[in-house]
């Protein structure tokens, strides 16, 4: 389980909770800190893969994603490529070819609609050469992105 804290008013970061026993205990660890005044409205992202389970947050107007290692109770992040304004709302999803497909929202904000852009990535975690960006996320809205049978990826927004 992913989450972001509240603590002290400026304490937002994102805590990675583990459970080995089937929910009966959690070992957590904090993946990203960030202190900010205020409600940053975000969404955090799972998707199993051949390679082991994905997730993705925001943090400081940039979307991360990574394998989580199960072992260590840590993730290494990874940040979605180029430079991008206000990304926010990650979604991800992952095919029987290993490739992994990394959607975000860019602009958004409090009643404000924005963009949408995605990123796949190869079965070694490399960029590949999918990728894009398209207006018309409305407001109040979230990404979502899927694997179909034949490996082929589906946005939804």
């Amino acid at each position: 389980m992913l989450y972001r804290s509240a603590t002290d008013i400026v304490h937002r970061d994102i805590y990675l909770l583990i459970s080995r026993d089937h929910g009966e205990s959690f070992a957590g660890s904090d993946i990203s800190p960030w202190n900010v005044g205020y409600c940053v409205m975000s969404s955090e992202s799972f998707a199993d893969s051949s390679a082991g389970v994905l997730a993705a947050w925001e943090t400081e107007k940039q979307v991360y994603f990574g394998q989580i290692n199960p072992d260590r109770g840590r993730i290494t992040p990874a940040t979605a490529p180029g430079a991008g304004g206000n990304r926010k709302y990650p979604a991800l999803a992952a095919n029987a070819k290993g490739e992994t497909l990394l959607v975000w929202t860019e602009g958004m904000g409090w009643k404000k609609g924005g963009s949408l852009a995605w990123q796949v990535y190869d079965e070694h975690g490399q960029p590949a050469q999918d990728r894009g960006k398209t207006e018309g996320v409305p407001a109040w809205s979230l990404v979502a992105a899927f694997a179909g049978p034949d490996g082929r990826f589906t946005i939804v927004y």
